[in-house]
């Protein structure tokens, strides 16, 4: 099987490195170009380009624009089998009509539910409590190929987008690998998605983040995990702004300023600050376990409150 990799961020590591362990070398890898990264803004390689490197693939294509005819060219003349696209950019026909036995994508949802870029964190803010990956044969049209095969996996209550993603790229990569192996065999038997149940999963922007907080606590807690570790959930104390990163929902029980203190207080209003950090929603409220100051690092609620002042009674909007 001749295959050539697509894809550029830690997610599509596993998936390359999981088709190398089984014998699926690919004969090319797909990846973005060398960018500034980090705080010191180095160049640096992109993490599928490192690992093709230490897996011993030599040959890395690393155009600026999938729509380069010179990628068209490239990509034909290495006459590939299969193209494998993991978490990479929107190809033209051009490109992922060269293999002779097919194009698939592995995307992180059970299509059609959660089509397009950010399937994890939309899943994760609407309070699914299961999803899975997906791979599909790639057409013109995004997310709405034929559905090769599915795996499905739950998402905890308190779980983070974070710790969603990083279970599914250990799971998708098995979901490569089993793909590869079908489209081998002749045993993709591809099915038609029912694009009368496809849910969006659009691009996640600063402005999703703002927490509202004259909401019930189950929806903002779900917001803030489901933006979390990026790029966060925010509100702002004063004029100052604060990331929050990890939250539960506060039972009753554990409001220790008591049960009237949650039932009177006004949405986003501190209700404990000592070694906890709890605050009124609409309905309920919300502990808060983990924050950031802006320009400061991330801490505990109880870390977090010896060094920033917050008392019960303040507001948070």
């Amino acid at each position: 099987m001749r295959i050539v990799f697509m894809g550029t961020p830690d997610f599509a590591v596993p998936s390359l490195e999981r088709l190398v362990e089984a014998g699926y070398r690919p004969v090319a890898v797909v990846t973005g170009p060398d960018r500034p990264r980090g705080r010191g803004q180095q160049v640096t390689p992109t993490p599928v380009k490192r690992a093709a490197r230490r897996l011993g693939i030599d040959r890395v294509l690393q155009p600026e624009s999938v729509r380069d005819p010179e990628l068209a060219r490239a990509v034909r003349e290495i006459e590939p089998d299969v193209i494998v696209v993991v978490a990479f950019r929107i190809l033209p026909p051009e490109v992922f009509n060269a293999a002779r036995l097919g194009a698939f994508n592995l995307h992180g949802s059970l299509l059609p539910e959660y089509r397009g870029a950010a399937p994890i964190n939309h899943a994760v803010m609407q309070g699914e409590t299961i999803t899975g990956v997906t791979t599909f044969f790639l057409r013109e049209a995004v997310d709405t190929g034929n559905v090769i095969l599915q795996k499905s996996m739950p998402i905890g209550p308190d779980e983070t987008a974070g710790e969603v993603h990083d279970r599914m790229m250990r799971i998708g990569a098995e979901a490569v690998l089993e793909t590869v192996r079908l489209i081998e065999r002749g045993a993709a038997d591809a099915r038609p998605q029912n694009d009368e149940a496809a849910t969006p999963a659009s691009k996640i922007h600063r402005r999703d983040g703002r927490i509202d907080w004259d909401r019930p606590a189950r929806t903002v807690h779900n917001q803030i995990r489901g933006l979390s570790p990026f790029p966060g959930a925010w509100t702002h104390h004063g004029e100052t702004m604060l990331k929050i990163y990890r939250t539960r929902v506060a039972a009753e029980k554990d409001a220790a300023e008591g049960i009237d203190a949650v039932r009177t207080a006004e949405p986003g209003e501190i209700v404990q600050a000592d070694e906890r950090l709890v605050v009124a929603a609409r309905e309920g409220a919300v502990e808060i376990l983990e924050l950031q100051q802006r320009g400061r690092r991330r801490l505990p609620a109880g870390h977090f409150l010896n060094g920033y002042t917050l008392r019960p009674g303040d507001r948070l909007e």
